[in-house]
């Protein structure tokens, strides 16, 4: 059966090409806070701590300092890339005797482990894992920030106090879960009218309704204030962990003053003339290295052949993920909650950042004390011992997180996207388009793509020509689907280019909040 899209519609995203920095994230605003921060001088890290709090106030279902993540960084004085791992852990005193299995069958969020007695793996206090958001954007800071932290924070808290304004995009994306976060009495509070209705304008009004993250605006004051380890030492992360205790859950104020990010080298992952630098680690690194490695002896050259080797290239390298590092598969129905973006400055620096609190909306639960929306990290474990991802006390959590900084003998370039594990596909595919088709930026996010996330199945852009289809088609089941703003079939990427001298960036051209926003005035433009 057909669906009802339009048909001559048609969406695009100009890109620009300026001697002066970028940043690309998918809520324009963060963008633009961003450029603003290189606008006053900022190196890119500044900008990208400016982007990561503002995107957490304004799209806080996707991610935000209750959080997790990772980011490559590339400095261009010394040509060195460094990986940073904030990812998320499980709490010390987590008891896995309190997530028997229901013996119910599969769960139906993310991933299909066997369900848990009441879902407390993937909701509620008892799915919060120990974030590291705050402590991997204060690592990178104190290594390459040039301006003061507490500047930094001002553009996210002018946003909370002010309230997320809730346009047609917030209003479905908050619909979309609002059964779920009726549950939760402060989750309600935030989101929901009088604890029930999803808040929102009519089909017709000018959008006025705002959430109340007052709350919020305080907590980041204090992480102005007191700097990065405020959120994880002293009254604000002793209040955080009594929020969450209060709940059910286990994370505790010695979790959060004992977390650390991990920094380190970023994998060097050589690829015919260019290279790439990725994530080491429990991340989606190791996989897209794989894919691109398998890539590196194929023929690219005609289109049909291309899209089958990237078919093939993906089905390898998560046959080789899920049988070694314990991502066993997932509900491809249930939506991720992340968010990517990726900045350049004019000095050529390069950050690709993908922060997370893993479902949509996390846990579903807010910490009353702080403001936060918590994540739901410990769905990333598996619930059956035995295994490699089972799930434990004081454990990392396995990410499907892919920021990719690559580079050609003309040009650099930053990537990343969110989508859970539509992630890697999308960057693979946006990596080889640049690096093998010679695309620009602008061309390669243009360009229609395919999904193979571990399935048996590929999944098309149904604007591929027909002998795509028929190649695609003789090697594994085929469903062609169209590019739309919800869901995202082919994941939600962001990313920045440089070649001679000028930078450029560009968002899923589906992603109605994504923008690319330069460092130069408008006027100037």
């Amino acid at each position: 059966m057909s669906d009802a899209l339009s048909r001559t519609a048609r969406t695009t995203k100009h890109v620009v090409e300026t001697e002066f920095g970028v940043v690309a994230s998918q809520h324009r605003l963060a963008a633009e806070a961003g450029a603003e921060i290189l606008r006053a001088g900022g190196d890119v890290v500044d900008a990208a701590v400016a982007c990561s709090f503002v995107v957490g106030v304004l799209e806080p279902w996707m991610s935000g300092p209750a959080g997790g993540g990772a980011a490559v960084h590339w400095r261009a004085a010394t040509g060195e890339a460094t990986a940073i791992n904030f990812g998320m852990r499980s709490p010390k005193g987590l008891d896995i005797g309190h997530y028997p299995l229901s013996g119910e069958g599969k769960a139906a969020d993310l991933f299909p482990w066997e369900r848990v007695v009441d879902d407390r793996n993937v909701e509620g206090a008892s799915a919060i894992a120990v974030p590291g958001t705050v402590d991997g954007l204060g690592q990178a800071h104190d290594r390459w920030g040039r301006m003061p932290w507490s500047d930094l924070l001002q553009p996210a808290i002018a946003h909370a106090r002010e309230g997320m304004l809730v346009d047609w995009y917030a209003a479905l994306m908050i619909a979309s879960t609002a059964r779920e976060l009726s549950r939760d009495p402060d989750a309600a509070a935030m989101f929901l009218d009088d604890g029930t209705w999803p808040k929102g304008s009519g089909w017709t009004a000018i959008p006025e309704n705002r959430l109340d993250q007052s709350r919020l605006a305080q907590s980041l004051e204090i992480i102005a204030r007191g700097g990065p380890r405020a959120f994880h030492e002293g009254d604000l992360a002793q209040a955080l962990a009594a929020d969450v205790q209060a709940k059910g859950g286990s994370l505790s104020a010695a979790d959060l003053a004992g977390y650390r990010a991990w920094t380190g080298p970023a994998r060097r992952v050589p690829y015919r003339d260019a290279a790439f630098h990725v994530m080491p680690g429990l991340t989606a690194g190791p996989t897209f290295a794989r894919a691109m490695e398998d890539l590196a002896s194929r023929d690219l050259s005609t289109g049909p052949d291309a899209y089958a080797a990237y078919a093939d290239a993906l089905r390898r390298a998560y046959a080789e993920r899920l049988g070694t590092m314990g991502d066993t598969g997932e509900v491809p129905e249930a939506p991720g909650c992340t968010t990517h973006f990726s900045a350049v400055d004019r000095e050529g620096n390069m950050v690709a950042h993908t922060q997370t609190l893993l479902s949509i909306f996390g846990s579903r639960v807010v910490s009353p004390s702080t403001g936060f929306l918590m994540n739901n990290g410990i769905m990333w474990f598996d619930p059956e011992q035995g295994k490699p991802n089972s799930l434990g006390p004081d454990k990392a959590c396995l990410m499907n997180v892919c920021p990719v900084v690559g580079e050609t003998p003309d040009t650099r370039f930053a990537l990343g996207a969110s989508g859970g594990r539509k992630i890697v596909g999308a960057v693979t595919q946006l990596s080889s388009f640049i690096v093998d088709g010679g695309m620009s930026l602008e061309g390669a996010f243009h360009a229609p793509r395919i999904d193979v996330s571990g399935g048996a199945g590929v999944i098309a852009d149904d604007t591929l020509p027909r002998d795509v289809f028929d190649r695609l088609a003789r090697d594994a089941a085929l469903q062609t689907t169209r590019r739309t703003v919800l869901p995202y079939a082919f994941a939600c990427p962001a990313g920045v280019a440089r070649r001679n001298g000028r930078n450029a960036g560009c968002t899923e051209i589906m992603s109605p909040w994504g923008d690319a926003v330069l460092e130069q005035p408008e006027e100037q433009q």
